[in-house]
């Protein structure tokens, strides 16, 4: 299938039709239209011509586009739907996206709501959902699967299949249950095709299924699902009842969250804001962050006052001029490693011992700084520099790389084993703490060999 532009001649068009009220030619235009591309326009248009759309095409074909919209946007366009109107929307969506929905809205709006809901299973099913942590199994599930007893045959197990399959968009497995409907394993569709229908469940189904409980968190699901290579995973409770699913569209969702914060975090912003969000909420995420870049600063200041005396002998004088350059060097080397190491956790893949991965980064620094050590002595030559101070420039430096990687290094880890994020380590905080790290060991070893 060719990819769908939707490019600003179509918008415009779109636009257009809404201000004359063309009703007929908008939903013919409309008419074929992805959810997901119709969740773009909506995105691109205000929020009257956004409501406009909804009301205009139904429930039927706006509620899966208006589960895919921006959240800031959608709840605009909450704000202009009756809970009749919403109701419709909800009934049309999964039960997961169906809850998302109701959990967005202001309290004194959900049970107004949930009250013209009027299929008592769906509306039972979403107030379940909502009982559990949206950052858990539980909240991510949805309600919506095909489950087969055990002690089915054949035959009545695809008679089963058939009627469950009516409520379920995508059929991703098959799972079977006991009369207490706790998970015993999954169905083979080829295994069920070729069996004899007179065959019993329990014969053919496979025991080995994957599965997570109800309360683990969601950046657990991902790495489970990911690790297996998961399209969809059944969701139990502690007595191992069978109580939804979850499906790779919603782990998409919770890994491109997680990389969307832990690049804000990385880039110093303390919480998850965009750029259209209120200026109060962007100063408070950014902020603090910058105050500790202007912490780390003042103590920049403070260490080179003590060596306030290089200004005054002429031939030590240049070693200032190479202060940014080794404070940029002590940065980019402990973002470098830290960004590596926390990769290695967020994906699980960060095996082996300390020792040994301290062994491995002395050796990877001292072959990084030895190479830059060699380009500032070629470069001290061709300036006419001093050679001995070439050489204290470049022996800091190196020792500078060694000291920022294993602060890289480590940094990550001991915050992992802290329960705190370790994406804050390839930020501002370990910028600022090897530029501190690394002024004070260039002028420290400075001092030691030229003797001030």
């Amino acid at each position: 299938m060719a990819t769908f532009q939707i490019d600003s001649l179509y918008l415009n068009e779109i636009k257009e039709l809404i201000l004359k009220e063309d009703k007929k030619s908008l939903k013919r235009k409309l008419k074929s239209i992805h959810y997901a591309d119709l969740a773009e326009i909506i995105e691109s248009i205000s929020i009257n011509h956004a409501t406009y759309l909804i009301k205009l095409l139904g429930s039927e074909k706006t509620a899966d586009a208006l589960a895919d919209v921006d959240p800031d946007i959608r709840e605009g366009i909450l704000d202009q739907l009756s809970a009749k109107e919403i109701a419709d929307e909800v009934l049309e969506l999964d039960t997961d996206d169906a809850a998302d929905i109701i959990l967005e809205l202001p309290e004194e709006r959900k049970e107004k709501v949930m009250s013209q809901i009027n299929d008592d299973e769906h509306l039972s099913d979403i107030r379940d959902l909502l009982r559990y942590d949206e950052n858990t199994a539980g909240g991510l599930m949805a309600k919506e699967l095909v489950k087969v007893q055990e002690d089915l045959s054949v035959l009545k197990c695809l008679n089963e299949m058939r009627a469950q399959a009516e409520n379920v968009t995508r059929v991703h497995s098959i799972y079977v249950v006991d009369e207490k409907n706790r998970l015993k394993g999954r169905l083979s569709l080829k295994d069920l095709i070729t069996a004899n229908s007179r065959a019993i469940v329990k014969d053919i189904y496979i025991p080995k299924v994957d599965y997570v409980t109800v309360n683990q968190q969601s950046e657990e699901v991902a790495k489970i699902m990911s690790k297996y290579d998961l399209e969809a995973i059944p969701v139990i409770n502690n007595e191992k009842e069978l109580l939804g699913r979850i499906t790779i569209d919603d782990i998409v969702d919770v890994i491109k969250e997680e990389a969307e914060k832990d690049y804000q975090l990385a880039a110093g912003i303390s919480a998850d804001v965009e750029a259209d969000d209120k200026i109060f909420d962007l100063v408070k995420a950014r902020l603090p962050w910058l105050f500790l870049g202007l912490l780390g600063g003042l103590g920049s200041v403070f260490i080179l006052q003590d060596f306030e005396s290089i200004m005054e002998e002429p031939r030590l004088r240049n070693l200032f001029f190479y202060t940014p350059l080794i404070a940029a060097m002590a940065g980019n080397v402990g973002v470098q490693s830290s960004a590596i190491i926390v990769q290695g956790i967020a994906n699980d893949v960060l095996k082996g011992s300390l020792f040994n991965r301290l062994f491995k980064e002395i050796g990877l620094s001292l072959i990084n700084g030895l190479s830059l050590a060699l380009v500032i002595l070629i470069f001290g030559q061709l300036v006419n520099q001093s050679f001995l101070v070439s050489v204290t420039i470049a022996g800091s430096m190196m020792l500078v790389i060694v000291v920022s990687a294993l602060v890289g290094t480590f940094i990550p880890i001991i915050l992992d084993k802290q329960g705190i994020d370790p994406a804050i380590a390839t930020g501002p905080f370990i910028t600022t703490a090897n530029d501190i790290f690394g002024i004070f060991l260039f002028f420290y070893v400075a001092k030691i060999v030229l003797s001030f």
